[in-house]
């Protein structure tokens, strides 16, 4: 209709007939008057919702010349704008801002003053995300795409007759059989699904029948209409429409012969005997492969070559792994499983327990499970978190172990394109995959739009499978708009959707799991779903953790986060059904086997950041599982007007994994180089050019050269001329602690300028400063507001418990700032051990748990300080306070004091790392009942629990600093004697030498 006259040529009727939307506001004699066409789509976007504006034209006649009015309009809102209102004073401007040739203003008729007509205030759209597909071609099709919620709905008769597509989705149940009656009389095609509660027309056609561009017109879950969306956003209304239209295929009826499927069906069932050797049925699972097994196992046995496979959630993906390890096996070589939390190693030890009934060694590698190094060597598989398996690739003494795998299996191989962890993933897999010895890498991924390009870069067979044991049927209503700035608002709208899902579902005998963006959520969508129930919970303290879990008991609701205390009762309550509803944080989604017939996503930020699209679709994954005897699945994203044509866009095009390596560049070129693998900028620029980063265009080797400068200037390399180098031995120490090397820079930069300390209190508090500032995990630490108060008020007592309480501070320089929380943590573990004492599950009221990320996170780096000692490459004094402060920090549940960190590192020495958890309590207080204070005791014969044979004991105490006498004269701190493991210290530090000193 470009450039003609219509039948109502009049802004409004253009509106209404292009984009079937209805300008509201006060409407102008000028904008009713005919004549009115259609211009071109301007490069400029609407201020209130940031759409793309459309110009109209109207000609008119001054002075013997033509001239053409000109209205600025966006569909979206609908509004009409002037020239002035977007600044601009001539059309010629407007088109000029893009880059486009300024057209004579004679020839384009001018600018003209029309009046804008604006709508009620809305919140305004973000402009369209540069990571999301841009707008594509036209739709030339008729479309008439609509999905219902209202029973008495009935499609419009013209717009069915001018539409070549219609296609309606509509609830399930009685209330709409006379909808369903109307639809097949009219011979218009219907899909219906239970819990149905999205609403949205998406179409080219008007209600009238009058053509348009593609507009979508979503409606609240209030039954409020919401605002039009054109543009990018219509399509991707468009596309989405089409998955979910896609995705209410008829499911299968049954998973396995004898479960009432047809002979069909079972027959997509292959016994495993008939595709791997009979003696391997004993360690799989089922005694058949399910359809994309079988597409994938034999692609398995074929020979060697890389493999990624990419199927569903809940497709079965694990005993594809399983065939590729025992493949690995059966030729005599190792394999290992790689995993991306240490939750998904519990899940995986209990499927492989099979194994170990039938004789094989399995070794299950994470921070948390110590294992001896001849274990490790004789294992037939290992299994490991991602950042445990590299750790091993560090460290020398396991070489030949490495030497000994032939098969890599990673699960969740899409997190290559994870931000926190994406950039260690791809650095092992480009080593490996270029590994001489042959290692072949199994991927399995349940999401990857760019499958291809992964699979491309690895070298590997792609094997990618649809097939769902359940159909899974997802949604994206919109919720009522709340005050932008008031978070309390939105949260309270996003919570009562989800009561609201949650009663529809359970009502009908479902379970539900509700995933929410933070702690504080959690709690709160837990209470107010208890409170759905029946149960009162108006004036409980949602940080009272024992509070919300009994009265969320009661009302078969249960909570699930990494440092809940009650987490693990959950896990059981929920797979028993003894809790029909389960509110958790992402861990569920990606680490725990928890399924459910219906998930809903309360929110899509985690904490600050936006959630990624593959989180958001493991999480839909847990719906419908077979496991949990669900056939069918129902997921749901609450989204609100700013955000729902985005995640629309995401979820219609999938995942894209995108390379992180430029993240964490310095830290992988310096373990690479540690590893002997590169000695040059040459070698590191080949490096780069087997990164997948390389791989998907990333072609300027800037950020290598740049990585390596910062290792050199920053001591962790050491310069030789001609553009070589070599690790100093502050670069191995940082890569085999595998701290990050921006912010171990910038802290023990901060250490060097600091003043030398005059007392051990000052000391620690001064490493407990810093720690917290340059550390992001201790800088951006979550705490709930409970502990907030009892951690703020902690600090102003110094971290002594026995402090008198100390008002807050009215002045606003006084009041904490990031890292305050974190830095009072580590206060209390310094100045007030005591209170970790024993195994109680609160410190001030405050969930141990809680702190664990702060406290593993400073033990980490307080470590890699106090190993600096030896090397003199810190300050002596922040080798021995550092080095104390982390053996108190790993063992405060034993609550030692300052001083304790020689006897704690000669008791972990004697107990050996698998067995120190243990032992080393043991020990210790064996040594304190005897009033041993530190490692300096006499004689060589071992302790009772000592685990270390007689010679190997003998050479322990050959390490220690017992008999060395550092100068008691030295000025400041006083001296230091390190020995390998030991110190011994005079002066304040001598306060480090035995406790009670």
């Amino acid at each position: 209709m470009d450039g003609e006259m219509t039948m109502d040529a009049t802004v409004a009727g253009l509106l209404r007939q292009r984009w079937g939307v209805t300008l509201t506001g006060t409407i102008l004699p000028r904008f009713a008057e005919p004549g009115w066409s259609y211009d071109e789509e301007v490069p400029s976007a609407c201020p209130t919702c940031a759409t793309r504006l459309h110009a109209l034209r109207r000609p008119y006649e001054s002075a013997g010349r033509v001239y053409r009015y000109v209205a600025l309009v966006c569909p979206g809102c609908p509004a009409a704008y002037t020239l002035a209102d977007l600044g601009l004073k001539t059309y010629a401007q407007l088109t000029a801002a893009n880059g486009r040739g300024a057209s004579d203003v004679s020839s384009r008729g001018g600018s003209a003053t029309t009046v804008v007509v604006v709508p009620a205030a809305r919140s305004p759209r973000p402009a369209w995300p540069g990571d999301l597909p841009p707008l594509g071609e036209p739709e030339q099709r008729a479309l008439l795409w609509c999905k219902v919620t209202d029973p008495a709905w009935r499609p419009p008769e013209d717009a069915v007759a001018a539409a070549d597509d219609v296609r309606v989705i509509l609830p399930a149940g009685a209330a709409f059989d006379p909808l369903r009656d109307r639809l097949t009389a009219l011979g218009l095609p219907f899909r219906s699904a239970a819990y149905w509660v999205e609403a949205e027309q998406v179409g080219t056609v008007g209600d009238m029948g009058g053509r348009t561009d593609l507009v979508a017109h979503p409606t609240r879950t209030t039954g409020a209409t919401a605002a039009p969306v054109a543009g990018p956003g219509a399509h991707a209304a468009r596309d989405s429409f089409a998955a979910q239209w896609d995705a209410l295929e008829e499911p299968p009826e049954a998973a396995r012969e004898g479960e009432g499927g047809s002979a069909a069906e079972s027959a997509a069932y292959t016994p495993v005997t008939e595709l791997v050797p009979s003696d391997w049925a004993a360690l799989l699972p089922h005694p058949t492969f399910n359809p994309a097994q079988s597409a994938a196992v034999p692609e398995v046995m074929r020979d060697d070559t890389h493999l990624l496979v990419v199927a569903p959630t809940g497709a079965g993906k694990t005993p594809i792994g399983m065939v590729a390890a025992l493949k690995a096996h059966a030729a005599g070589r190792k394999a290992a499983w790689l995993v991306p939390q240490r939750s998904l190693t519990d899940e995986l030890d209990r499927e492989l327990a099979l194994w170990r009934d039938h004789g094989l060694s399995v070794v299950r590698l994470t921070g948390e499970f110590a294992v001896d190094a001849e274990q490790i060597r004789t294992a037939d598989l290992w299994v490991a978190t991602t950042e445990k398996f590299e750790s091993i690739c560090r460290a020398g003494s396991l070489r030949d172990a490495l030497a000994e795998v032939s098969c890599l299996v990673v699960d969740e191989i899409h997190l290559l394109g994870d931000p926190s962890r994406g950039a260690l993933l791809e650095a092992l897999l480009t080593r490996v995959r270029e590994d001489t010895a042959g290692v072949r890498i199994v991927g399995l991924s349940a999401t990857a739009a760019n499958a291809d390009a992964v699979a491309d870069w690895l070298g590997a067979r792609l094997v990618r499978t649809p097939w769902r044991p359940t159909r899974l049927t997802w949604q994206l209503p919109v919720l009522p708009t709340a005050d932008a700035p008031d978070w309390n608002a939105r949260a309270a709208v996003r919570t009562q959707a989800a009561v609201s899902l949650t009663r529809s579902v359970s009502e009908d005998g479902g379970s539900v799991l509700v995933f929410c963006g933070s702690k504080r959520r959690v709690r709160a969508t837990a209470l107010a779903l208890a409170a759905d129930r029946g149960v009162p919970t108006a004036r409980v303290d949602a940080d009272d953790a024992e509070a919300v879990e009994r009265l969320c008991t009661k009302a078969g609701v249960r909570l699930h986060y990494r440092d809940w205390p009650f987490k693990r009762e959950a896990e059981q309550a929920f797979r028993s059904r003894e809790a029909d509803v389960l509110v958790a944080t992402s861990t569920v989604a990606a680490g725990v086997n928890l399924p459910a017939r219906a998930v809903i996503v309360s929110d899509t930020t985690i904490g600050l950041d936006r959630m990624e699209v593959s989180m958001v679709q493991q999480m839909f994954g847990r719906a419908g599982r077979v496991g949990a005897g669900e056939r069918e699945g129902w997921a749901f994203l609450l989204t609100d007007e700013t955000d729902r044509s985005e995640w629309q866009a995401r979820l219609a095009a999938g995942y894209t994994v995108t390379s992180r390596l430029d993240d964490r560049l310095p830290d992988h070129l310096l373990a690479e180089a540690v590893q002997g693998r590169l000695s040059s900028l040459a070698d590191a620029e080949e490096w780069w050019g087997r990164s997948f980063a390389m791989h998907q265009g990333h072609d300027s080797v800037d950020p290598v050269h740049e990585a390596a400068g910062f290792l050199l200037t920053s001591g962790h390399l050491h310069g030789r001329g001609e553009g070589r180098w070599e690790p100093t031995a502050l670069g191995k120490l940082t890569s085999r602690f595998m701290v990050d090397t921006d912010p171990a820079h910038a802290l023990a930069e901060a250490l060097r300028r600091a003043p030398v300390p005059e007392s051990p209190e000052d000391a620690e508090d001064v490493l407990a400063a810093l720690l917290s500032i340059h550390l992001p995990v201790l800088e951006e630490a979550p705490f709930t507001d409970r502990a907030r108060r009892a951690l703020l008020q902690a600090l102003r007592g110094g971290g002594r418990a026995d402090a008198e309480p100390v008002d807050e501070p009215a002045d606003e320089e006084a009041k904490p700032v990031a890292g305050d929380l974190a830095r009072a943590v580590l206060l209390l573990v310094a100045h007030s051990p005591h209170l970790f004492r024993g195994r109680s599950g609160y410190v001030l009221g405050i969930p141990v748990e809680s702190m664990t990320n702060v406290l593993e996170e400073a033990r980490r780096y307080l470590a890699w300080l106090g190993a600096q000692g030896p090397l003199d490459a810190v300050h002596p004094w922040i080798g021995v306070v550092a080095s104390d402060l982390a053996q108190r920090i790993r063992w405060r549940a034993l609550g030692p004091t300052r001083g304790a960190g020689r006897l704690l590192w000669m008791c972990e020495r004697m107990a050996t790392p698998p067995l120190a958890p243990h032992l080393v309590p043991r020990l210790w207080r064996a040594a304190r009942d005897r009033g041993i204070t530190s490692p300096d005791w006499p004689g060589t014969t071992p302790p009772r629990d000592c685990a270390l044979p007689p010679d190997q004991y003998r050479a322990l105490l050959a390490e220690r600093a017992t008999h060395t006498t550092p100068d008691p004269e030295a000025e400041g701190c006083g001296a230091v004697v390190f020995t390998r493991g030991d110190r011994m210290a005079s002066g304040w530090l001598a306060a480090y030498n035995a406790i009670g000193n």
